[in-house]
């Protein structure tokens, strides 16, 4: 069987990704900044290991550990929502230590295994606000964009070896905990000035009427990066969820050609 290792897995997309995997006949390497063996059912499958993406001594542990890997998904990420202006430099510089440099540093890692096997396939989870803009969102979305350049990029450079790098782009997931590793309370990032302008981005967003047509569910995910590890067909990303689909180039150029018209923008 191929293994897959996930990083992230032990909530949200990530966690739905090993489930996914494991169900399809994969061998997961779940990885966790803090382990929990409860938060999957036992298997021969799976394998439950501690991987920091910060920390080059945890993610070579890792690596190690985990022996062969057919693919690695990217998942783990910290979300910030708040204004800019009001987000201080040393906590963007811990949203890009996770977000952007911590999957770099995850790609340096396998890549030399695969590059020398000739075969492997890299996802990495952005997000739909790489699509479309979104407010109260920058560093955010910055540290996702990053990503989406760079593994364009990557793309070329591993195709000589047979190895792909793809990604997979979630729109919003109301059931997901977004802030909850971020580390700063939403609301000090949110200045008396703005106050009015966040409370209509933040009502639109918890209105189900708003949410429920358009939203993306962790299943949405874990499909999306199974498409995309068993991709054959050289496609770079893969929208996740139907809001993130409706704002992909590709809906986008059909709305166009047939004289549509896009409805707000969620993140």
């Amino acid at each position: 069987m191929k293994t897959i290792l996930i990083t992230g897995a032990s909530s949200g997309y990530g966690l739905e990704t090993a489930r996914h995997f494991i169900s399809n006949g994969w061998n997961v390497v779940a990885t966790m900044r803090s382990p929990r063996q409860d938060v999957l059912p036992a298997s021969p499958a799976l394998r439950i290991l501690p991987l920091d993406v910060t920390d080059d001594k945890s993610i070579a542990a890792a690596v190690e550990a985990a022996g062969p890997i057919d693919a690695l998904v990217n998942n783990a990420g910290i979300g910030v929502a708040g204004a800019f202006e009001a987000t201080p430099m040393a906590h963007i510089r811990k949203v890009f230590e996770t977000n952007t440099f911590g999957v770099m540093a995850m790609c340096q890692a396998v890549i030399p295994q695969m590059r020398e096997r000739r075969s492997g396939v890299i996802v990495s989870v952005t997000s739909s606000a790489t699509l479309a803009p979104f407010p109260l969102a920058a560093p955010y979305t910055a540290s996702k964009q990053a990503i989406e350049g760079f593994t364009g990029s990557l793309a070329l450079e591993l195709a000589p070896f047979n190895v792909l790098a793809k990604l997979v782009e979630p729109g919003y997931g109301p059931t997901t905990r977004f802030t909850a590793n971020t580390g700063v309370n939403v609301q000090d990032l949110i200045p008396e000035a703005y106050a009015d302008f966040a409370k209509a981005i933040f009502g639109d967003l918890a209105n189900p009427a708003m949410t429920k047509a358009l939203t993306t569910r962790e299943i949405d995910v874990a499909e999306g990066v199974w498409r995309a590890v068993n991709d054959t067909t050289g496609t770079l990303r893969f929208p996740a969820g139907a809001d993130a689909v409706a704002l992909s180039p590709a809906a986008r150029g059909a709305a166009c050609n047939a004289g549509g018209h896009r409805g707000p923008r969620r993140p």
